[in-house]
């Protein structure tokens, strides 16, 4: 199909139906996307097309892309015009990937089930009644959805592969350092990675190798070792840890399990059980650095340079993480709690470094329990409980990929879930090659 043709037919479906799903903030103008699409399917024609030629891009609204509104889907910046593209962005535009529009979230990446942005949660495609989990809600649901081919998320400590759990798709969270985050307005520097959302493991991994590389606008980036097309060979002889932790659904642990124990059975996998001592503590750990590092990089939003201040104009969610950072910066504490965190940080870090000597991969589910219903009351405690899982990868800087891997009922409605693979640092192509080997079964 022509580039025209599926963004037409996209376009279609969006007026149709996104109303209600709300996973798109801003379009961008049709004239424009289709002038831009028939300019991909000239050089399609002639042989000269980059890498994504023909795929359609949604871009989560934290990550700047000219001339777009890179709004965070707060009120804070609504009025926020991008005057450059992120290098994701534009790496994306060197290999002709279309960029569709900015999709909805979190509000500054701030939660845990897409329920926060201030135009309106993210309904999950599956059944509407369901977040979709957070924060890259939007770019999830436009995936899951049909709107796009394949979207940009962002992940602080589950946020692409909560939603991707929720909404059924794939989601990636690359290595710390793996993909450039310059143009990414981050919700916490020691965690945030800019990483695809997809329908296949194909798709992100052909995503991943176009966004990620050393970049010299972000000094933690690195080059790594990656090539798309060693993805589709079969790993033999593998050893994966099996990860079992408290608070899991029993369900969720058992449909993981018997999926694993099927592909081993065919692969030759060997599967043993992995304690990470630690791992108890990861909540604890992540939330102090979150809240200190996102306090301090919200301080910009001062009124002055970007017209509303943040206290003013933000949602109860970001004003909790903003006053819980102001209180754990305050000269009295001296640092001590953002210290302690950054200690407990190394010990998981040097923790999954050690179990990676004996294991290729470490598999668990994405998310310990099925979504719950948008608008049902659910406590704090519960809901940052959502990136149990998920946050240690973050702690450790390693590499994961959440993959589709069956449903369960819940109320009689059948609902995605997700199993996570976890690899080494810069171990995406073993990651892709696992995901691969277990998505073709």
């Amino acid at each position: 199909m022509k580039t025209t043709e599926k963004l037409k037919k996209y376009l279609e479906k969006i007026k149709k139906q996104d109303k209600e799903i709300n996973s798109f903030i801003e379009l961008r103008d049709e004239k424009e996307l289709m002038k831009e699409a028939e300019e991909i399917d000239k050089k399609i024609s002639s042989g000269k097309a980059g890498k994504l030629a023909g795929k359609i891009i949604g871009v989560k609204a934290n990550i700047n892309v000219l001339g777009m509104t890179a709004s965070c889907a707060s009120k804070v910046l609504e009025n926020y015009k991008s005057t450059y593209d992120a290098i994701a962005i534009k790496k994306i535009k060197d290999e002709d990937g279309l960029i569709i529009g900015m999709c909805n979230m979190d509000e500054f990446a701030c939660g845990a089930s897409g329920e926060t942005s201030a135009f309106g949660p993210t309904k999950n495609p599956i059944n509407k009644k369901f977040i979709t989990g957070g924060t890259s809600s939007g770019s999830a649901a436009a995936v899951a959805a049909g709107f796009c081919d394949v979207a940009l998320g962002s992940d602080t400590g589950g946020s692409i592969r909560n939603p991707a759990s929720h909404c059924g798709v794939v989601g990636v969270k690359p290595s710390y350092g793996a993909v450039s985050r310059y143009g990414l307005i981050d919700m916490c520097m020691s965690f945030d990675q800019i990483g695809p959302l997809t329908k296949n493991v194909e798709d992100s991994a052909l995503l991943f190798e176009v966004i990620r590389g050393r970049d010299e606008n972000d000094s933690i980036s690195q080059e790594g070792i990656f090539n798309f097309k060693e993805i589709f060979q079969i790993p033999k002889g593998l050893k994966v840890g099996l990860l079992k932790i408290k608070g899991v659904e029993p369900e969720i642990q058992n449909l993981i399990e018997n999926k694993l124990k099927e592909v081993s059975e065919k692969k030759w996998w060997n599967v043993e059980e992995v304690k990470l001592k630690h791992i108890d503590l990861a909540i604890e750990t992540y939330y102090p650095i979150v809240y200190t590092e996102f306090f301090s990089g919200t301080r910009k939003f001062d009124g002055r340079r970007y017209v509303k201040k943040i206290e003013d104009a933000c949602g109860p969610e970001v004003l909790r993480r903003i006053l819980g950072g102001n209180e754990i910066t305050k000269a009295e504490h001296g640092g001590r709690y953002y210290n302690k965190a950054l200690k407990a940080k190394k010990i998981i870090e040097k923790e999954f470094e050690e179990a990676f000597k004996k294991f290729d991969c470490i598999v668990c589910p994405t998310v310990p329990r099925l979504p719950h219903k948008i608008g049902e009351k659910i406590s704090v405690e519960k809901m940052y409980a959502y990136d149990v899982l998920t946050s240690p990868v973050n702690l450790a800087g390693s590499c994961a990929i959440s993959l589709p891997i069956g449903k369960l009922k819940e109320e009689n409605v059948e609902l995605p879930v997700g199993m996570q693979i976890i690899c080494n640092k810069f171990e995406e192509q073993k990651m892709f090659q696992i995901a691969k080997a277990i998505e073709e079964l």
